[in-house]
């Protein structure tokens, strides 16, 4: 007997439910490769090298065979990567260099038979041979003497005594030589005080607790922030700022753990740099930094902060960083490695004009002249592949969270072929922040609140050192001799250029 056939109604629900298992299938797949590639992308940012350069024999490898990459090739004719191609030189066998000035201490060893009857010999030569050496630093007591004199013939008058020497501050028993090693050796060396603590008592038999390095510090931070008002204005009064932030943990009494805050960083290449602490990310941080009546471009990354400080400010132009906008197709090389190697090889023509452009030395009228002829060619060719490849991938994929992230900040890319003083990244300030980047690593968090505010003073003055090449020993120890005796109109006097360049005046041999 042949069984009865479904109803036609059953067969119309089957089939229904396959193709509601089916559209609930082809999402969870979707979502799953979506998934993989994040978690792709955390294991090689984490676990992984961090460098965002292609091998160029991987890049022709990801290139050839692929049509639709093939599709995005430049035309025959125009400029490719293989005509910048940058020979670099093999490294120096020299592994040590010391300045020509460097001090030599000479020790003359005879031999034992010439010392026995020296007037039996003749000098007739001599080897020599030379070993670097290194003394540790000492601690000694600056002791001043002020004698007191009475005149002869009216010994019933006030005693005449030298006026004392200005310290740092009232009843301070550190002298500038000592306070300028503790602030080299927390923010540059970045050693932790209770680690300078065991240093100078372990190996110099010196106690000085740590409750009195930060008092020291805090007292030094007092008359440090004159000369960092000084470079704060000069910032401000520039045409072009790079700015970034980058989050410190700090103690918040009460709360028994860390809170984050954030050291702002402003920087203008070549002149100045300036390093301000402030609880937030918030836009008034930006304005706390640049002020209210900034005029130029600001180069960022792509944070909100920005734009809404730019908003009513017709006179402030965004300019965007090129390496923020290459790191995610950088990671989204696994997905899509054909189409995000051909965008990763376009703007790596950029960086290879830039470098040449470096090498050159050119100045902002010639840099703008070449960005012009060159630069805006694959500009414009990026822009039509990326409005091409947006509607290819789905937003949430690395290379739709790429390509989304370009489109939007395409305007502030841009700004770099406008303006020759604008570089193509914001590097050069995410460089000025490494140095508190390896601090945090040490002393994990920055203190109490207030203790952000003293470093980044610190910090500043630390980092324009480094940026006109200074000694920054030299520099602390010499400015908190002086500073005591400034006035507002001689602090100025003390930034680190106007302080190198004092010096070359002086040691300059007059004509």
């Amino acid at each position: 007997m042949q069984p009865s056939a479904p109803p036609l109604t059953e067969l119309a629900e089957l089939r229904q439910l396959v193709v509601t298992l089916q559209a609930a299938l082809e999402q969870a797949q979707q979502e799953n490769g979506l998934l993989r590639q994040k978690l792709d992308a955390l294991a090689r940012r984490f676990f992984g090298a961090k460098s965002e350069q292609l091998d160029p024999a991987q890049l022709q490898l990801l290139l050839s065979g692929l049509p639709s990459a093939a599709a995005l090739e430049p035309r025959p004719g125009t400029i490719g990567p293989s005509d910048f191609t940058t020979r670099r030189s093999s490294p120096s066998p020299q592994r040590i260099r010391t300045p020509e000035n460097l001090e030599v201490v000479r020790e003359v060893i005879e031999p034992p038979l010439v010392q026995t009857a020296p007037e039996q010999w003749k000098r007739i030569g001599q080897e020599t041979s030379r070993l670097l050496d290194y003394q540790p630093g000492k601690f000694f007591w600056r002791e001043t003497v002020r004698p007191k004199y009475v005149r002869l013939a009216q010994r019933a008058t006030a005693p005449v005594l030298a006026p004392a020497p200005l310290r740092v501050a009232e009843r301070c028993l550190a002298a500038p030589g000592l306070l300028a090693q503790l602030l080299i050796s927390k923010y540059a060396d970045h050693l932790p005080y209770y680690r300078q603590e065991q240093i100078y008592l372990q190996r110099h038999g010196v106690f000085i607790a740590r409750q009195q390095m930060v008092q020291w510090t805090e007292q030094c931070a007092r008359l440090l922030s004159g000369i960092t008002r000084v470079l704060k204005e000069q910032l401000r009064q520039s045409s072009y700022v790079q700015v970034d932030e980058t989050p410190v943990e700090y103690l918040e009494p009460g709360h028994g753990q860390t809170k984050q805050g954030y050291l702002w960083t402003a920087l203008v290449p070549g002149q100045c740099v300036l390093y301000q602490w402030h609880p937030s990310r918030a836009t008034a941080c930006v304005e706390a930094v640049l002020g209210k009546d900034f005029s130029g471009q600001l180069q960022c990354d792509g944070y909100s902060a920005y734009p809404a400080y730019a908003k009513d400010k017709p006179q402030v132009q965004l300019a965007g960083c090129w390496a923020h906008g290459r790191r995610g197709f950088f990671e989204a090389k696994d997905q899509a490695p054909g189409v995000a190697g051909w965008i990763l090889n376009q703007i790596g023509i950029l960086y290879r004009w830039e470098e040449q452009l470096r090498a050159a030395r050119a100045g902002p009228k010639a840099r703008q002249a070449f960005r012009a002829a060159h630069s805006r060619t694959v500009v414009r060719r990026l822009r039509r592949a990326l409005d091409k490849l947006q509607s290819r991938y789905l937003p949430q994929s690395l290379l739709g969270q790429a390509i989304g992230y370009a489109l939007n900040q395409w305007p502030q890319l841009e700004v770099f072929l406008e303006h020759g003083q604008v570089e193509i990244d914001n590097n050069l300030v995410e460089n000025a922040i490494r140095p508190t980047a390896i601090g945090k690593k040490n002393w994990l968090f920055i203190g109490a609140e207030e203790a952000g505010e003293r470093s980044a003073i610190v910090y500043t003055l630390l980092q324009n050192c480094r940026l006109v090449g200074v000694e920054p020993r030299a520099y602390l120890k010499d400015v908190l001799e002086r500073l005591p005796a400034a006035t507002n109109q001689t602090v100025a006097e003390l930034t680190p250029f106007n302080w190198k360049k004092a010096r070359e005046k002086s040691d300059r041999p007059e004509a």
